[in-house]
């Protein structure tokens, strides 16, 4: 009997120690930011660039104004002249642009960002603005770190935790409510938290869904998310309506509905009727409501399939996060073996045409990618999105104007998507002009974020950053998502 309690004290000994261990290398991760995530301590507070042209995206302005000068100070445009007409400043950064192409810094309106590498990778592609669409607790704090120049990254607003009822679209990340009671208190811990919007999924219940729309109107908080369909009850939806229309999202507050691809399926019962489609874009239409397409988020599927996996290992994928390629280990098998000709196919088809009908309508569509799935590079995910826009009927006008502009006046991105005096110094400098080809902005000469001026060895050292992400660190905080048993 001795012996036997000997040996279970070693045992329990060594699982302290290694529970220990994990700990210490839990707290280590979260701690050991890649360097090029700090901002320079002092960075100059004037920025005089020089020779550039400039895409204002101002409503009414020349699409390119050529041979300009920009004056940047403490983050903020302050001046617009012509090349050659600023006068030198003591400490003031003087750059050349050497007849480049100014351009607002990209807004991501759908992202899921697991790991604060992540941020590298955006700002490395002229992201400089960025909305998630899943909030853990780690995403509370980035704003406050991000102005206070703790850490470096795009503007960054988060959702709470998303809101659903349980369904075919549930999963262990989500905050699961039936009732209104559980609503209620959802959301109400959410704005006790400090998150300030609430996103909602597609199989949230009737009672569940006026809840959480009626305590997030009491409380000030906008809504986003997937259109709410309720209970999946058999035959919906081919041979049964869903119980909840989309029509009953529409008026309700929502900043954004998500993803062309539920439209369709929502929307349309997942029928593939361009006349019921046009009737449904003009009813959004109607109703200003925006929508986010992510066209990309569908359209990977078909290149994973399509390439036989080969699309999860393009250039840049080693900034996809660890962590989820585990998780999603399986859909990547899948999808790189998958059959596209009886759906996905004529679906993703389908899905451009809807989003050129929705343009046409006078939708006013966002730019957003869902990276943080598996398959989406951050940053580069958004150039993918611009071409499938314009390849739906989009000018590359409108749709950098939509991923700039348009962005950042619905999501409430302040002072951002526009080169103006008095605007957030949030820029991108190409070597060549993205109306014409928008692979210009897969190596950006220069990216400045709040007016801190990162030039091609900062941008290098980003994408060097971007290139490993923690697998700890996003593991760590999934777990932490998880309910208590």
């Amino acid at each position: 009997m001795a012996r036997f309690a000997a040996v279970l004290r070693a045992l329990a000994l060594t699982f302290a120690g290694a529970l220990g261990l994990l700990v210490l290398l839990v707290i280590s991760a979260l701690q050991d930011l890649p360097e090029a995530l700090r901002p320079a301590s002092a960075p100059p507070s004037v920025v005089l660039l020089n020779n550039v042209s400039v895409l204002s995206m101002v409503p009414g302005a020349p699409p390119l104004q050529a041979d300009r000068a920009l004056r940047m100070e403490d983050g903020r445009i302050t001046a617009i002249v012509a090349a050659g007409s600023l006068a030198p400043e003591p400490g003031a950064l003087v750059v050349d642009g050497a007849g480049g192409f100014l351009v607002p810094g990209l807004i991501d309106a759908h992202v899921h960002l697991n790991d604060e590498s992540e941020l590298a990778a955006y700002l490395a592609q002229g992201v400089t603005g960025i909305r998630n669409m899943s909030g853990y607790p780690f995403h509370l704090e980035l704003p406050e770190r991000l102005e206070s120049r703790a850490l470096r990254g795009p503007d960054f607003m988060t959702t709470g935790r998303i809101l659903n009822s349980a369904g075919p679209n549930a999963n262990g990340l989500q905050h699961l409510v039936e009732t209104a009671e559980d609503a209620r208190a959802a959301v109400a811990a959410q704005a006790e938290a400090g998150f300030t919007r609430i996103k909602v999924y597609s199989n949230l219940a009737p009672e569940a869904f006026d809840a959480v729309r009626d305590e997030a109107h009491r409380r000030g908080l906008p809504l986003t998310g997937h259109s709410p369909e309720g209970r999946r009850s058999p035959g919906v939806p081919y041979d049964a309506p869903f119980e909840i229309p989309l029509t009953a999202s529409l008026n309700q507050g929502f900043t954004t509905l998500e993803h062309v691809e539920s439209v369709v399926w929502h929307g349309l019962r997942d029928r593939l009727d361009p006349e019921a489609m046009a009737a449904l874009a003009q009813t959004l239409a109607d109703a200003k409501q925006p929508i986010t397409p992510t066209l990309i988020a569908h359209r990977r599927l078909l290149r994973i399939a399509e390439s036989g996996g080969a699309y999860l290992e393009r250039p840049g994928s080693e900034a996809i996060n660890p962590f989820l390629r585990f998780v999603e280990a399986g859909a990547e098998a899948y999808w790189s073996a998958a059959d596209l000709a009886p759906y996905e196919r004529p679906h993703a088809e389908f899905f451009l045409i809807a989003t050129g009908m929705l343009h046409r309508a006078g939708v006013p569509l966002l730019v957003g990618t869902d990276a943080g799935g598996f398959g989406l590079i951050p940053g580069r995910s958004l150039v993918e999105e611009l071409a499938l826009l314009v390849e739906a009927g989009l000018t590359p006008l409108e749709a950098l104007e939509a991923a700039t502009r348009v962005n950042a006046e619905v999501l409430g991105f302040t002072g951002a998507g526009q080169i103006v005096p008095g605007a957030k110094a949030n820029l991108v400098l190409l070597a060549a002009n993205p109306l014409e080809d928008f692979a210009a902005f897969e190596a950006p000469v220069a990216v400045a974020i709040r007016g801190e001026w990162l030039d091609a060895q900062a941008l290098g050292a980003l994408r060097d950053a971007a290139a490993d992400p923690s697998f700890l660190r996003s593991a760590w905080r999934a777990l932490e998502m998880l309910p208590s048993p």
